[in-house]
């Protein structure tokens, strides 16, 4: 809340301070006063009044576009794993830590942990390995207190590789469990 709130009054100020040019040459408006204090113009007041507007609907955009952001950043995230196994590796813990935490915080998330293959193997083979992936990441996110209800699993085998060349470095890509966050 601290963030918005700066965010919020570093909006405010910017909106304030910014002005609209006027010629030099142009003698400025004499304010009106009633009782000896200055009055704000029509115009004055119109734009306080369209920026207290603009400020109250970015807080609200603000939290939207880090919520998206915070969902993008996340569902770029994938677990790896070595040539034919499905063991979470332990330099993957915190990746499935980050996203624990941040369904945790959203009870209305859903996550879907998508278990991948690389090209090698037959299709029904990459199918169960790719669902042995994703349920070896459920199992993960369950120990970490997620319940069952906010994890599906879905295996894609050979199907969605991230890589299509047919060498080392794109298999390893392939053999992933990636993360697909749907928030109600």
């Amino acid at each position: 809340m601290k963030k918005i709130a700066a965010v919020l009054a570093s909006i405010l100020l910017a909106a304030c301070a910014s002005t609209p040019k006027t010629d030099s040459s142009q003698a400025s408006p004499s304010k009106e006063k009633i009782n000896g204090s200055p009055v704000a113009t029509k115009s004055e007041a119109t734009i306080s009044s369209v920026a207290e507007t603009n400020v109250s609907l970015s807080s609200s955009e603000i939290e939207a576009n880090k919520l998206a952001a915070e969902l993008q950043e996340l569902q770029k995230q994938s677990v790896f794993f070595d040539f034919d196994k499905y063991d979470i590796k332990p330099e993957y813990r915190d990746v499935i830590q980050k996203q624990a935490e941040f369904i945790k915080a959203h009870e209305n998330d859903v996550v879907t942990v998508e278990g991948n293959c690389d090209e090698r193997g037959s299709t029904e083979y990459n199918l169960g390995l790719g669902d042995r992936r994703a349920n070896a990441v459920r199992k993960n996110l369950g120990l970490l207190g997620i319940p069952a209800s906010q994890i599906k699993v879905v295996s894609f085998g050979e199907e969605k590789p991230r890589l299509p060349c047919h060498e080392e470095k794109c298999w390893q890509e392939n053999r992933r469990g990636d993360f697909a966050h749907k928030l109600d």
